[in-house]
């Protein structure tokens, strides 16, 4: 089910930060997000209407300053070309919401399963961990 709100209700429900990133398409400092080191068992869903997007297990460290996955929960994401910054790349947004999460990149050689890293703020989750 689609989540539609006015930006007033978004501003309100999700502060200042998390609003800048997950609705004006902001993007965190490297380094600073509170998951960038976070490696327990869980799962992580949207900040903005709690979509389970990725598990802990699809989780690793890219050493690029934010979380990365290799991989999303399917059909919880939507993928869109995005060149805004004069250079190719491909915007992550919460499919129930239309949050913005990140950017996905491919064919870096990384060694993960689908040569994918799923680059997501901090500030566009919640983690919960396992029981």
């Amino acid at each position: 089910m689609k989540i539609d709100k006015t930006d007033t209700e978004w501003k309100e429900q999700l502060g200042d930060e998390r609003y800048h990133v997950l609705r004006e398409k902001g993007t965190e400092a490297p380094f600073s997000g509170e998951y960038d080191s976070v490696f327990d068992p869980g799962n992580y869903s949207c900040a903005a209407c709690g979509t389970r997007l990725f598990e802990s297990d699809k989780k690793f460290d890219a050493h690029c300053g934010w979380p990365s996955f290799y991989d999303a929960i399917p059909g919880t994401v939507l993928l869109t070309p995005d060149d805004s910054l004069g250079m190719s790349r491909t915007e992550v947004t919460c499919a129930t919401c239309g949050g913005h999460l990140g950017h996905v990149f491919e064919g870096e050689g990384l060694d993960v399963p689908t040569n994918k890293r799923y680059c997501i703020n901090s500030l566009s989750l919640k983690f919960t961990p396992d029981a």
